[in-house]
């Protein structure tokens, strides 16, 4: 029979030392989504149509943007640091090497928040009303691709995605930029 610790150890998906700040992570997005959501649904319905209220959602937006550059350097970071371009200047590399420590370390917590953020914009923007043009859809179409990132990104923790997380999150990243800036 096995000790108690090694039958968690096998059974857990989360490492030991990324747990306790995703499940922070888990908990401070359910808080701001209970809260936003119940700020949201208590509006009244011409607040919701004013053109006010586009501000409000446009700032869920920005949030939800920041946090996903930061979530996004962790890749950025990893393939600037294999270019053979910075045996010249190590010094420089150590610096962006520890960047990507930090950024690697906070990458699933960041993310956790990012999702939060954009499921409180999506809503917003169907408050205030969805109209069939290309900045929606293309929101619309990142949102459909985001579905399956985190999902990939639990079996990433096991080793078990097949990469699925890196592509489902780089075809995310490139819808995400088109509907941010275009």
């Amino acid at each position: 029979m096995q000790p108690f610790n090694s039958l968690t150890k096998k059974m857990s998906w989360i490492p030991q030392k990324e747990r306790i700040w995703v499940l922070v992570a888990i908990a401070a997005s359910f808080l701001l989504l209970v809260w936003q959501l119940w700020s949201l649904l208590q509006l009244p319905t011409a607040t919701l149509h004013d053109r006010r209220f586009e501000h409000t959602f446009k700032n869920y937006g920005s949030n939800a943007r920041l946090a996903l550059f930061f979530v996004l350097a962790n890749y950025v970071l990893a393939a600037i640091i294999k270019q053979r371009v910075w045996d010249r200047w190590s010094y420089l590399k150590k610096g962006i090497v520890a960047l990507l420590r930090f950024v690697k370390r906070w990458h699933t917590p960041a993310a956790i928040i990012a999702i939060s953020l954009i499921v409180l914009h999506v809503v917003a923007v169907f408050l205030y009303g969805f109209k069939w043009d290309f900045n929606n859809i293309s929101g619309l179409l990142a949102l459909l691709v985001l579905l399956p990132v985190p999902v990939s990104g639990l079996f990433r923790y096991k080793r078990l995605d097949r990469k699925w997380h890196m592509r489902s999150g780089l075809a995310f990243a490139v819808l995400f930029l088109i509907h941010a800036f275009l």
